[in-house]
């Protein structure tokens, strides 16, 4: 991080920045911002100094940030300067050939202005730009890199942050496959951003001469994705689904892939259904967040669904919630780590050979059921950079919400063929006379019960993050609670397999796990707690796994005194 700014330097930083933004409306802002500051108020330097004395980080998981004016923030000069950065490591790479970009937007503020300004700037620059013909989920952009044999991909998106915020992830063709970029691609291009952005954006080469895309890329997406489905179920009563798009753009797409497949049309949330950039019935449109799935839970009532599908708002992550009397709503949620499960259960019977994947601090459940059915099993570091990339990969999941059910047409988090598949699974159930909660209880009853939580340790300085590890590796437990420690596999220089990444993974005596890494994305601590057992009845064994699992949280925290 650049040392900060004195409160001369970061006046100028400001007049030069405003000087060439081209939005009216952080002109707008900026302008206050600057001028206040000169009559000597505070707050309005200190806001200058939040904006102007670092920058957003261009990493893995590309940019995103809140939208407003300066380089700590999403506005069209930073996004200038990542379009001709990028643009920059393109062509160096290109061998002579001229490198092609493929552009994807969502209906977040600005996300078409900024995916007009990135196809203007890559065409300026000599890059062959695609930009796709209207907003679209994120997974449509993952797939057309691959369908148009792109040789990388852009997305404007900040998938299901705050409603100020937005984003840029960038993929990569060729040999990458469509996969999120990964290092050493990120800190290269981010060496081109820094380069770029030590000059004007006013200067730099626009052109109008972009291609527009076609419908017809859509139409392909459709068609792969409805295939997940397989053969529509027999003629009979369907489940009744309540599907909600969480002011995003995923129904569009997901209606197409439905109708395409023979899947039941849902009962829908009327009022999240259209893309909305204010979500305002959403204070945080993340479906894993308290009361984000309250109005699809209502509808789900009052139509007597069986099951609740949820897409975030650029369509990559799936919820699912089923009948639960017990739950407030009268609904539950399933974990990321039970959908995950479910789903690659049903890979895992359609396959011969290949490989099941998920990330280290998703459950260890999905090793079961390739042991059980002879596949091989592959555990990465978090995000789908790299779930992606594993050799063989027939279906990977993250807890997060995140799958994969087609990697040979998206390589990246899919959640519209996520629910394709989901919903397919529940009608094939359904004609059975049986549910979701079934399946569930199948599962444990064949590879055993797995349970999981999760402690998210907010920090105030992120200092206290780096301390917090420093000290769990100079002083390591010997014991999480009651539970004694086996061994700690310390990941930050790398582990089998595993690239070097700032993670403890413990191991108790009775094979339980914790997982504690800092978060990508938040100021956090993040502890991923696993157990199981497969011994005794299924309320021997959900009573056994649960109650580890909450030992094991009780004993994390107080270790961390939170």
């Amino acid at each position: 991080m650049n040392a900060p700014l004195d409160d001369d330097a970061v006046l100028a930083a400001a007049r030069d920045w405003l000087a060439q933004d081209p939005d009216p409306v952080t002109t707008a802002e900026l302008t206050r911002l600057i001028e206040a500051a000169q009559s000597g108020d505070g707050e309005s330097l200190a806001a200058l100094h939040d904006r102007f004395d670092t920058r957003l980080a261009f990493g893995t998981a590309g940019l995103r940030g809140e939208l407003a004016a300066g380089p700590n923030r999403m506005n069209r000069v930073l996004v200038a300067q990542a379009a001709a950065g990028i643009a920059s490591y393109l062509l160096a790479r290109s061998a002579g050939d001229r490198p092609s970009v493929v552009i994807g937007y969502d209906g977040r503020t600005n996300s078409d202005v900024f995916a007009r300004d990135t196809a203007e700037l890559m065409a300026g620059a000599g890059v062959r730009a695609v930009l796709l013909p209207r907003l679209l989920p994120t997974p449509v952009l993952a797939f057309a890199v691959r369908h148009l044999d792109a040789t990388a991909g852009v997305m404007v998106t900040a998938s299901h942050n705050p409603p100020r915020d937005n984003g840029y992830k960038v993929y990569l063709g060729g040999a990458d496959q469509g996969s999120q970029i990964v290092p050493p691609v990120d800190a290269e291009i981010s060496a081109e951003i820094l380069r770029v952005s030590e000059g004007d954006i006013r200067l730099l080469p626009r052109s109008d001469e972009f291609e527009l895309a076609d419908e017809s890329v859509i139409d392909a997406y459709v068609a792969a994705t409805a295939s997940v489905a397989g053969a529509p179920a027999a003629d009979g009563p369907a489940p009744t689904v309540a599907y909600t798009a969480m002011h995003g753009v995923g129904w569009q797409t997901a209606k197409r892939v439905f109708e395409a497949a023979g899947l039941p049309s849902p009962t829908l949330v009327a009022a999240q259904i259209e893309p909305d950039a204010a979500f305002p019935t959403v204070s945080f449109p993340n479906p894993e967040e308290p009361g984000a799935m309250d109005l699809a839970f209502a509808t789900a009532r009052a139509a007597g669904a069986d099951l609740v599908v949820a897409n975030d708002p650029d369509a990559d992550r799936l919820a699912v919630a089923i009948p639960d009397a017990a739950a407030e709503g009268g609904y539950r949620r399933l974990s990321g780590n039970e959908v995950g499960a479910l789903l690659g259960w049903s890979a895992a019977e359609a396959a011969t050979d290949g490989v099941l994947a998920v990330s280290i601090v998703s459950s260890p459940a999905l090793a079961a059921v390739a042991r059980a059915h002879h596949l091989d099993f592959a555990e990465t570091l978090t995000g789908f950079k790299w779930v992606s990339r594993v050799p063989g990969l027939i279906f990977g999941f993250e807890e997060a919400l995140g799958y994969l059910v087609n990697p040979a047409t998206v390589r990246d988090k899919d959640g519209i063929s996520a629910a394709a598949a989901f919903l397919a699974l529940a009608c094939r159930l359904h004609a059975e006379g049986r549910t979701v909660a079934d399946r569930l209880d199948d599962f444990a009853e064949r590879f055993g019960y797995f349970a999981s939580d999760q402690i998210s340790v907010r920090v105030r300085e992120l200092r206290e993050i780096g301390d917090t590890m420093a000290r769990l590796r100079r002083d390591p437990p010997a014991a999480v609670g009651a539970v004694r420690v086996e061994r700690i596999d310390d990941l930050q220089d790398g582990f089998g397999a595993l690239p070097p990444s700032d993670v403890l993974r413990i191991h108790l005596d009775d094979g339980s796990r914790v997982i504690v890494r800092p978060s990508g994305t938040e100021p956090k601590l993040k502890i991923y707690i696993d157990a199981s057992s497969d011994e005794g009845t299924l309320a021997e064994r959900r009573a056994s796994a649960t109650a580890r699992v909450r030992d094991l949280a009780e004993g994390m925290s107080a270790l961390l005194g939170v």
